[in-house]
Order: C-alpha cells, then structure tokens, then sequence
C-alpha cells in the first residue's frame, strides 16, 4: 500500500476529444465508435467521493479501485445476469456495451444501519416501522442482522437533487419499469447480493448492503451495468471484530466510505449547503480502506497506477477509439 507522505494529488477532472459526454458524481462516460458488439461507451473513474447526494472531495487511488474491483465482480457474477463490460483497457478505462439505464437505482439489504435520510436505521430510528413497503417490529438493533435480505428502491437523483425511495411495488405501479422486466431485475439483485456476501465471507468481510443499477441492451436483453460491490455502492465490515464491536455499541470496522459520512456528520453537515472541510487524515484512512477492500475481495496485491492519470488514459486511448 502506498505511504500516506506519497499519496498523490486525487484524479478529479477528465478531458477527452471524444463526443457525447456525460457526467456523473464519480464518473464521466464518452462515446465510442460502434463496433461488432453495437454501440459503445467509455467509462472512466474519478477519484470523486460522493456522500449525501453530493461530491464532497477526492480519494488518490479510489477511482483505480472502483473501476478494477467493479470489473472483477461483474467478471464474477456474469453467469447470474449478463453485463456492459467489454474490456478495461486502463486501471480507470472500462469500455462497455451502449445501454438504456433504468430509472430506479436498486438497493438490496441484509443488516439495519445508515446514517443517511433513505438509510433503513435512520427511518427506522425517527419512528417509521413500514420502511420501503416493508414492515419491521420494534426493539431492533442498529447494525444488527434482517432475517432476508430486502430489496428497497430509489428513484435516480439528478443535478443535486437527493434519492426518493420507493416501494418495490411502485417501481412498475408507477410505469417505472415494466412488471415483467421489474421481477426479472429484483430476482437478479438477490442472487447477486447472495453470490455478494458468499465472497465477502470468505475474504473475511461482512456484505450489509450494496446498489445496484441495470439497463437495456438494444436487443432489448436485461444488462447489469455502472459498477457493483465496490466501497462506493455497497457497506463491507470486518468480520473478525463486529461481534464484539456491536455487544460495546461501538459502529463495525468499515472497509467503505462510511468513514466520511460519519466525519461529515460529527462536522454538522447532512448534505444542505456547503460542504466542509476534512482533515487529510479522513481522506488517507479512505484510501486505505478502499484498498484493503480491493485486496480482500480479489485476494491480489493492489498496483498503483501513476499519476497523473490523464497522460495514461490520452495513451490508452489510441487502442480503443
């Protein structure tokens, strides 16, 4: 892993002369030229740091996590639901199939936590006992176990605007997504999330919840697309000290960036106004856990790309365009 003296300045902002740019929090996707497979875009990760709803900073070596570790999942689970992947040609390049993103981001659940507004312990903590259609007793305990896994929906927040959650009943009530199409996308997000937590378990972490977003291929074909079970969309603890962390009421050891949700909390903000600033230490210890995440899961040594990242990914695309 790399010192912390040596962490280079965060890959923050891409420019390419490719057309049809779209930006996200994290990432910005470009069109390619159309090939045999169909249409194209490249995807390239950013070391932005999202929470709340809202780019807040940047990680060194985050974006080059998220976009390898994504890779390797969706290489992991292509025999539960087919996905955009085509090929990672940099450690921040991922170049996938042309896709129709649904219009529900898919939230699937196994433990009661979460410190944000749509967060299951918060609702459940401000007194709401029917939480996304779902029904839960009371005396539950934070961090604790659900007995299933439960799929909880949100619509898509766009330009600043925060996530509004959903029943699962709603998403085809509403016209969303078809009902056929919605059933195949919520037995997908289960088998996904099983496969998920099996892994975790055996690289000695604790899957808790995790999003996930799909789309249509022009075939029509349902496609799992964007990243999955990465530190940026899914909740990973230590299994080794969550025993005894919860009977001390203490939060679980996170390999996430629950470490700045919580920094930002301690700090006043829940996502109005102005973001403040965090110690460079918060942002050394998220890179750290983004890391550890990565090499728990693949069980390989983590290599850091160079910086800066552009140079490489002008060079890298001379390959792909």
């Amino acid at each position: 892993m790399m010192p912390e003296p040596l962490m280079p300045e965060p890959f923050m902002h891409v420019d390419l002369p490719l057309p049809d740019r779209r930006d996200g929090k994290v990432r910005a996707s470009f069109a390619l030229p159309d090939d045999a497979t169909g249409p194209r875009r490249l995807f390239v990760t950013t070391d932005r740091l999202s929470a709340f709803d809202r780019i807040i900073a940047g990680v060194p070596y985050k974006g080059q996590v998220l976009n390898q570790l994504a890779a390797w999942w969706f290489e992991q689970t292509r025999d539960i639901v087919d996905n955009h992947v085509l090929s990672v040609p940099d450690p921040n390049l991922l170049v996938a199939r042309g896709a129709t993103p649904l219009p529900v981001e898919v939230i699937v659940r196994g433990y009661i936590t979460g410190v944000t507004s749509t967060s299951l312990w918060k609702q459940y903590a401000d007194g709401a006992r029917t939480i996304y259609g779902h029904p839960f007793p009371d005396g539950l305990r934070k961090n604790t176990a659900l007995p299933y896994a439960l799929v909880t929906p949100t619509t898509k927040g766009t330009d600043g605007s925060h996530d509004v959650p959903l029943t699962v009943a709603e998403v085809a009530e509403r016209g969303l997504v078809p009902h056929r199409r919605w059933g195949e996308v919520v037995e997908a997000a289960l088998l996904l999330f099983r496969r998920g937590q099996q892994v975790a378990a055996d690289a000695g972490l604790i899957l808790a919840d995790t999003k996930y977003e799909f789309g249509t291929a022009p075939d029509g074909s349902l496609l799992l697309i964007d990243e999955m079970h990465t530190p940026d969309s899914s909740r990973y603890w230590v299994a080794d000290t969550y025993d005894a962390r919860l009977a001390a009421g203490d939060e679980p050891e996170s390999l996430d960036k629950e470490v700045v949700r919580r920094a930002l909390l301690d700090a006043g903000y829940a996502g109005d106004g102005e973001p403040p600033t965090l110690s460079a230490e918060v942002w050394a210890a998220a890179s750290r856990r983004y890391i550890d995440a990565f090499e728990r899961l693949t069980g390989t040594r983590f290599v850091a790309g160079q910086y800066p990242v552009q140079p490489r990914l002008l060079e890298a695309l001379r390959d792909v365009a």
